[in-house]
C-alpha cells in the first residue's frame, strides 16, 4: 500500500501578500514549496521586491518552483493581472490554489477622528482583495481546488484599538462561508478560513507588537508563546491536501487555542 503524503507535486499556488520573509504568507509558501508545490510569491509595494526575489530562492532550495509577482489585489485589474502573470510565469492553464492572505489594519479608535482613506484601504484590501482574487482564479480552478483565506482571532473576539480590521476580517469569514456553498457541488472547490492569533509579522505598527499581542498570548492553552509564520504554513498546508476533501466553510482558529473555533 503506497503511504499517504502531503505532497504537492503539480499544483500551482498562489499566496496574496507573501513578499515578506518573516510574514505569515512567506510561512504558507515555504510549506507548499516544501511539499513539491509551484508558488507565486505575490507582493504589491517597490520596497518588498528584493525581499520577495529572496524568498522565491529559499522556495526553490527547499524543493518547489516560484517566481515573484508584483500586483495590487485590491483593485480587479490587479488581481486578473497577477492570475494572468502566473499562468504565463509556470506555462499552465490551471491554478489549484489560493490564500488570500494579503491584508492591512490601522489603529482606529472610535473617538479619535476618522481617517476616512484608512478607512476605506482596511475593507479595499481585507474584503475586496479576497473578492477580487476568487472571481478571477476561480475560472482557472478545476475541481478539487482549494481556496484559504487568512482571518484572525479579531473576527471572532473583536478588538477595540483596531475595531475596523476585526469587523473586515469577520465579513471575510461570513465570505467563506458563502463561496463554500457557491463553489462546492457546482465546482468542487473548498473554500476555508484559518484564523491566526498573535504572530509577530510586519503588520503591527512600529512599537505596537508587544502590547496588541500580549492579552491573546496569556489566552493560548498549547504554549506560552505567540505563534509564528511555520505554525500557520503547516495548518494551511494539512486544508489544501486531497485529504481535507470534505473541509469546507470553516473557520478554523490556528492560534494555540486563543479561540474555541
Amino acid at each position: 500500500m503506497t503511504p499517504d503524503t502531503l505532497s504537492l507535486q503539480g499544483k500551482i499556488a498562489i499566496v496574496t501578500g507573501s513578499g515578506r520573509e518573516n510574514g505569515i504568507g512567506a510561512g504558507i509558501a515555504l510549506a507548499f514549496a516544501r511539499n513539491g508545490a509551484s508558488v507565486v510569491v505575490n507582493y504589491v509595494s517597490d520596497s518588498v521586491k528584493d525581499r520577495a526575489n529572496n524568498l522565491c530562492e529559499v522556495l526553490r532550495k527547499a524543493g518547489g518552483q516560484a517566481i515573484a509577482v508584483q500586483a495590487s489585489v485590491d483593485t480587479l485589474e490587479g488581481a486578473r493581472d497577477l492570475v494572468n502573470r502566473t499562468l504565463e510565469g509556470f506555462k499552465t492553464a490551471h491554478i489549484d490554489i489560493l490564500v488570500n492572505n494579503a491584508g492591512t489594519g490601522f489603529f482606529t479608535p472610535i473617538t479619535d477622528e476618522p481617517n476616512v482613506e484608512q478607512l476605506a484601504k482596511v475593507f479595499q484590501v481585507n474584503v475586496l482583495g479576497p473578492f477580487y482574487m476568487v472571481n478571477s482564479v476561480v475560472p482557472h480552478m478545476p475541481r478539487g481546488g482549494r481556496i484559504i483565506n487568512i482571518s484572525s482571532t479579531n473576527s471572532k473576539r473583536g478588538n477595540p484599538k483596531i475595531s475596523t480590521y476585526a469587523a473586515s476580517k469577520a465579513a471575510l469569514d461570513n465570505l467563506t462561508w458563502t463561496w463554500a456553498e457557491e463553489l462546492g457541488r457546482s465546482k468542487g472547490i473548498t473554500v476555508n478560513a484559518v484564523g491566526p492569533g498573535p504572530v509577530l509579522t510586519d503588520i503591527y505598527p512600529e512599537g505596537t507588537a508587544d502590547e496588541l499581542m500580549a492579552t491573546e498570548i496569556a489566552l493560548t492553552k498549547a504554549d506560552n508563546r505567540a505563534g509564528t509564520p511555520a505554525d500557520i504554513g503547516d495548518a494551511v498546508l494539512l486544508l489544501v491536501n486531497e485529504k481535507s476533501r470534505w473541509i469546507t466553510g470553516q473557520y478554523i482558529g490556528v492560534n494555540g487555542g486563543v479561540t474555541n473555533s
